[in-house]
């Protein structure tokens, strides 16, 4: 198969794709303290899958910039237009009180693209790094962020992260379901640079059941190799609303245990793989196994 399914009738789920209501103490917390600190998180934004679980253990990626993103991607079902809100310059102190208030000892932060602004936000993601940081300094802190290169990159590790992400998202031939200004080899092209400015763990993630082939998937991890990534995630492509691309196919957890085995056999240090995983899905689990630095 190589397009995404354009039949009438959506495909039925299977039963390995059922979550669990959002519910307990840790939730209703979660979910007060972001309001109350005017935060926004992927969590709600991306509707993602695993909201239930993670805010039912007190953790959360938040969501920087904003919650409206400058770009439109296919399968995304954050809100797009030409221009964000105004950044709001309160936000690093009120992210790391929430992370302070929280308890947290592993920190995903991600955003918005604002390709409105002259830096695209790099700045602002790294004034939220050196706040948490200043708050927290027993926390790790992973920021997964838009496709920074240059001027920008130079930015962001002005405060660098412990782990840094960025998503290529799907294998080459079906990156058309991406905005038309992002693409495979930009994406590399950041995780590149990340790894020779900074020395950092990288880490990129595929979503599957858009389309692609076996050889395509492992094409994209040799890729991906090649340009030192350490971590992999691939998870089940869920198509959140009536707007975004359709699922073509819905891959047994078996088949993501057989796409695991081969990550980790083309040397990728950790690998995340299953029908719910997402890029900052146990993010933790991922960073401990490249043998780093561990909070108390």
């Amino acid at each position: 198969m190589d397009t995404q399914n354009t039949s009438a009738a959506p495909i039925r789920k299977p039963a390995w794709l059922k979550v669990s209501l959002p519910q307990g103490q840790h939730w209703r917390s979660m979910s007060e303290l972001i309001r109350r600190r005017g935060l926004h998180t992927v969590c709600d934004e991306a509707s993602c899958p695993n909201k239930a679980e993670c805010w039912g253990c007190g953790t959360a990626t938040f969501m920087l910039l904003g919650d409206v993103c400058t770009r439109g991607c296919r399968f995304c079902a954050v809100a797009t237009a030409r221009q964000g809100a105004p950044v709001n310059e309160a936000e690093p102190l009120e992210l790391a009180e929430a992370v302070r208030e929280l308890k947290l000892r592993y920190a995903v932060l991600t955003s918005v693209d604002r390709d409105d602004l002259p830096d695209r936000g790099a700045g602002h993601f790294a004034r939220c790094i050196a706040a948490i940081r200043e708050l927290n300094p027993d926390a790790l802190i992973e920021a997964l962020i838009p496709d920074f290169r240059g001027a920008e990159m130079d930015a962001l590790l002005a405060s660098p992260p412990d782990v840094l992400a960025h998503n290529v998202e799907t294998v080459r031939r079906l990156q058309n379901v991406r905005d038309a200004r992002a693409s495979f080899d930009i994406s590399l092209a950041t995780l590149r640079e990340a790894k020779g400015k900074g020395g950092l763990p990288t880490k990129s993630s595929l979503l599957l059941g858009l389309g692609e082939r076996e050889d395509e998937v492992l094409s994209a991890m040799d890729e991906l190799r090649s340009v030192g990534c350490d971590i992999l995630v691939m998870g089940q492509y869920l198509r959140p609303t009536a707007s975004q691309v359709p699922v073509s196919e819905y891959l047994h957890p078996d088949v993501f245990a057989r796409y695991a085995a081969f990550a980790k056999d083309k040397g990728f240090s950790s690998v995340i793989a299953g029908p719910l995983a997402r890029t900052s899905y146990h993010a933790q689990e991922g960073h401990k196994a490249l043998g780093g630095r561990e909070t108390p």
